[in-house]
């Protein structure tokens, strides 16, 4: 998970060439679906135009820098008509105020919470009169230029990690097996993570991986037409839902 100042100013590198294209000057959020479509580029070379990446060719977001494949993950937004509608809505959630369908005032948008992984906006902390609390996405209704609408039940969570523990614990019970295979999405629902775990193992173990499976560190966790141990199984859940998701959609049944 990561804030959008975390994202903001980091360098852009090009993996295929080992040098840099620039730096994240912004973030295009999709108000429709709650998620951050695009990476604006800034580069002293492009004044006229604007340049950017589509969240999906990102590889990695990491402490230092954001990694691409190749300059042609840079697009010009003036030639993907979308982007730039998203571009010109001008959603940026921060400073926005925060209000209940019904009208009562929470509070003001001082951040959102990104994951890294697929761009969906995790969740938004927010500025009330004595404190700061952070809000899931699944409370947002409507993210406007000037109004963040909510539930009017909106659950508000005293830390960021909440979210993290709360995001996670989604990720990895979505990864679980088909409720056909195993058990059914409710009661996968409430299983401990150690039991979704052991389930995952039980699914994944002996199949046969159609590519190649890196983790969040960028290192193979498992290899193209290989058989699963419990030993790879194991490494792709330390490195988080992402990765045991990614491997779960690409085994062979």
């Amino acid at each position: 998970m990561k804030k959008s100042v975390e994202i903001v100013g980091l360098p852009i590198i090009l993996i295929s060439e080992g040098k840099e294209a620039g730096k994240v000057k912004s973030l295009v959020l999709n108000p429709d679906k709650g998620t951050v479509d695009f990476l604006t580029v800034e580069h002293e070379d492009w004044q006229v135009s604007v340049k950017a990446i589509p969240f999906k060719k990102v590889i990695g977001i990491g402490e230092y820098a954001v990694t691409i494949e190749a300059d042609n993950a840079i697009i010009d937004l003036n030639e993907i008509p979308i982007a730039n509608q998203l571009v010109n809505k001008r959603i940026s959630i921060i400073d926005t105020r925060i209000m209940t369908r019904k009208g009562q005032l929470v509070g003001e948008a001082k951040e959102y919470f990104i994951d890294e992984e697929n761009g969906n906006i995790l969740g938004i902390l927010v500025g009330m009169k004595e404190k700061q609390t952070v809000i899931k996405s699944d409370d947002v209704m409507t993210y406007g230029k000037d109004i963040l609408v909510v539930n009017e039940n909106v659950t508000f969570l005293s830390k960021e990690q909440e979210l993290v523990q709360s995001a996670e614990a989604e990720e990895v019970k979505e990864s679980a097996a088909p409720a056909s295979e195993v058990n059914t999405a409710e009661e996968i629902s409430r299983m401990p993570l150690d039991e979704i775990r052991m389930k995952q193992l039980q699914l994944l173990e002996g199949k046969r991986v159609l590519k190649d499976i890196r983790g969040k560190d960028g290192l193979l966790v498992a290899e193209k037409d290989t058989f699963l141990t419990e030993e790879q199984i194991s490494k792709a859940q330390e490195q988080g839902p992402g990765t045991i998701v990614e491997l779960s959609m690409n085994i062979e049944m």
